[in-house]
């Protein structure tokens, strides 16, 4: 316990923050801190329905390479989408960004005005507190792999549209069967609602292995979330952790 609290320490250090906690060492001060949010366990028995459920990962092993191709390819055939109303008002396709051969992948709900603007996922100021965070995680950004359930800003950032998602959704599909990650990490209501196909709260959907087309699949709080409250800084570790620790799993048994 008390080796959880000083990495829970050096977690909020990391992502800059000034008011640290004091570990108090006594018994109800392990207790309050261990019942704060407790992790629900599983073993990964919920499958999330997709568009098709006959969909299956693809099989033939990829190299790095190959991969990157593909996304490029693919990225080139839909990169000018008119396919819903949003394509009116974008300044930039925001396709994802990060590593094709990938371990996580994370996934948000849409671009903000900064990505919009640049075309590139997560570069405001909820995307670099998700830097700070892989970084206290030990994961660098070119490593992983990000993309949003749209392609397009939706007007004043509101949540996207029942079809504004499905019309996105095959494109966030095809980017999944292409990069073929190990783990897949939705941040936020939005992603998880869109892929798990659920109403559901946060904080019933956190701390639970899904399958996702046979990719184990966690849910967190965005980014934004967290700064909009403190209060979602310390789950936010715990669900980072549980993903970690699923995918040493994961690649132990590979």
């Amino acid at each position: 316990m008390k080796r959880k609290k000083l990495e829970y320490i050096r977690f909020l250090i990391d992502m800059g923050e000034s008011l640290i906690p004091i570990p108090i060492e006594n018994k109800n001060a392990d207790k309050t801190m261990a019942s704060e949010t407790p992790m629900k366990k599983s073993d990964g028995g919920k499958i999330a329905p997709t568009i098709s459920e006959s969909a299956k990962p693809e099989n033939d092993a990829k190299s790095a390479a190959d991969k990157e191709s593909l996304l490029d390819e693919f990225y080139q055939q839909i990169k000018n989408c008119t396919k819903c109303p949003l394509h009116r008002s974008r300044n930039k396709f925001v396709f994802g960004a990060g590593s094709a051969d990938a371990d996580i992948m994370f996934i948000g709900e849409a671009p903000g005005g900064d990505e919009d603007r640049t075309g590139i996922p997560f570069v405001g100021r909820a995307g670099k507190l998700l830097d700070r965070i892989l970084a206290a995680a030990g994961l660098k950004r070119r490593e992983i792999y990000i993309a949003n359930v749209l392609k397009c800003r939706p007007p004043k950032n509101r949540d996207p549209l029942p079809a504004e998602e499905e019309m996105c959704l095959p494109y966030l599909h095809r980017q999944i069967e292409i990069i073929q990650p190990k783990i897949i990490c939705c941040l936020g209501r939005v992603a998880a609602h869109a892929l798990l196909h659920t109403k559901a709260n946060m904080s019933d959907m956190r701390g639970i292995l899904y399958k996702f087309r046979e990719i184990p699949m966690i849910v967190t709080y965005h980014p934004a979330a967290l700064l909009r409250s403190d209060k979602y800084k310390r789950p936010t570790w715990e669900d980072f952790q549980f993903m970690l620790e699923e995918l040493e799993k994961i690649k132990r048994s590979a």
